[in-house]
C-alpha cells in the first residue's frame, strides 16, 4: 500500500470517527438528563402518595382546619396533573404551591397538640421532609446535568453534530421569585 492511499484514508475516515465520537457523548448527556429527570419523577411520586396519608392523619385531629387541609390536596392535584405534562415551568410553579401548603399545614398542626404527638403523624411528617430534601438534591443534579448538555449543544463543532440530529436543550429547573422570599406563614392564618 503506497502513503498516498493510507493519508486519504485518514484524512476521510478521521471527521467520520470524529462525528461519530462527538454523537456518542451527546447520546450520553440527554441519557443522563432524562435518568436525572426519571430520579426527580420517583421522588415527587412517593411524596405525592405518603400526601394522603398526611391528610388523613391530620384529619382525625384538626377538624377545624379543612382549609388548610384542602390547600394540600389542591396542590397535590395541581402537581400530579403537571408531572403528567413534563412541562418544567408547570412543574416549578405547582411545586411551589406545595411546598407553600406543607409549611402551612405543618405550621398549624403546631397548635395541635395530640396531632405532634401522633407516631403516625410524626412518621409521615419526617417521611415527607426527608422527600423534600432528596427532591432538592435531586433537582440541584438534574440542573448539573442539564447545563453540562446544554452547553456540549451549544460548543462548537459538537453544535454541527447536534444539529444534524436534532439534538434539543434541557429544560433547567429555575426557582420562582416567590421560592426566594420568606414566607410570612403567621399571614396565612389571619383573617
Amino acid at each position: 500500500m503506497n502513503i498516498g492511499l493510507i493519508v486519504f484514508l485518514a484524512l476521510v475516515s478521521a471527521p467520520i470517527f470524529w462525528g461519530v465520537a462527538i454523537y456518542n457523548q451527546l447520546v450520553t448527556l440527554k441519557n443522563n438528563t432524562q435518568k436525572a429527570w426519571s430520579n426527580i419523577d420517583v421522588l415527587l411520586k412517593q411524596r405525592n402518595s405518603e400526601l394522603p396519608k398526611l391528610i388523613d392523619t391530620c384529619k382525625q385531629h384538626m377538624s377545624y382546619e379543612n382549609e388548610t387541609l384542602q390547600s394540600v390536596i389542591k396542590a397535590r392535584n395541581l402537581v400530579e396533573s403537571a408531572l403528567k405534562t413534563k412541562d418544567m415551568s408547570k412543574i416549578d410553579g405547582a411545586e411551589m404551591k406545595l411546598e407553600a401548603s406543607l409549611t402551612g399545614l405543618f405550621a398549624v398542626a403546631e397548635d395541635y397538640p395530640e396531632l405532634k404527638a401522633s407516631e403516625s403523624f410524626l412518621r409521615l411528617q419526617t417521611r415527607i421532609s426527608t422527600l423534600e430534601e432528596s427532591i432538592a438534591d435531586r433537582r440541584e443534579f438534574y440542573n448539573d446535568t442539564a447545563a453540562m448538555n446544554n452547553t456540549r449543544l451549544q460548543q462548537f463543532p459538537d453544535n454541527i453534530v447536534a444539529k444534524a440530529f436534532h439534538f434539543k436543550e434541557a429544560t433547567l429547573l429555575s426557582f420562582h421569585k416567590e421560592e426566594l422570599v420568606d414566607i410570612d406563614v403567621a399571614a396565612s392564618f389571619q383573617g
